[in-house]
């Protein structure tokens, strides 16, 4: 870290043929930007999945960053994807095994995308369980970029826990069927953004912040405004 620091950033180091590979599939105004030296160029590592709630707004948020880092006079590339696993979703299951070695695997798919040494700062957007971990372990072996993490939000309100828990203890009596517990679970989590509940996905969005990581007051976005986004 201390030797990348003192070398300055990488990209000014990079040959010709590894810029045009890196820059090959990008528009020609910002190829202008990322083939000098000037222009800032941010790399973004994401954790999307459309399967999980807190994730899922994750989807456009490159384009956002991108149309930012243009305003701003930079530019800005999709450095590569990280798994990501809920554990909601595998809680029980022979998955859940794989939930905290999956931290190590996110760390090192992070560092492999920062990697290719394009990049001038770097944005990890991810939020739930053993991501952010995982994300906030690449971001400390790349110390000598700056770094920031976005957060996807919180989901809003569903069905309070106490109707959900006596709808649970109705079914454990035999008194409705699966459908109505079906249903009371899907009115529980029922949206875009992290699970309604003191979780790990609310913690990790909080730790962020309290950390100076996010922009102040972003885990409390809900992914519905996008306007707020921008």
């Amino acid at each position: 870290m201390a030797r990348a620091a003192d070398a300055g950033p990488a990209r000014a180091h990079l040959s010709c043929g590894n810029l045009a590979h890196a820059f090959a599939a990008s528009p020609e105004a910002d190829k202008t930007r990322q083939t000098g030296s000037a222009a800032g160029n941010i790399g973004i590592v994401t954790a999307y999945n459309d399967m999980l709630s807190a994730h899922q707004p994750f989807e456009g948020f490159p384009a956002l960053i991108r149309e930012a880092a243009r305003q701003a006079g930079g530019t800005a590339q999709v450095a590569g994807g990280v798994p990501a696993m809920c554990d909601g979703v595998t809680q029980g299951q022979p998955g859940m095994e794989l939930s905290l070695f999956s931290r190590d695997v996110i760390a090192l798919a992070a560092g492999v995308a920062l990697s290719h040494n394009c990049f001038d700062a770097a944005i990890f957007l991810g939020v739930c369980d053993k991501i952010v971990p995982g994300l906030v372990i690449a971001a400390a072996t790349f110390g000598h970029i700056p770094a920031i993490f976005a957060p996807a939000g919180p989901m809003t309100s569903g069905l309070p826990n106490d109707e959900k828990a006596a709808v649970r203890q109705r079914f454990a009596r035999g008194e409705i069927g699966r459908d109505e517990l079906m249903a009371a679970e899907m009115a529980s989590y029922h949206g875009a953004g992290t699970c309604t509940f003191y979780g790990t996905a609310n913690s990790n969005q909080m730790l962020m912040e309290f950390m100076g990581l996010h922009l102040p007051g972003a885990s409390f976005v809900i992914p519905a405004r996008r306007s707020a986004r921008r």
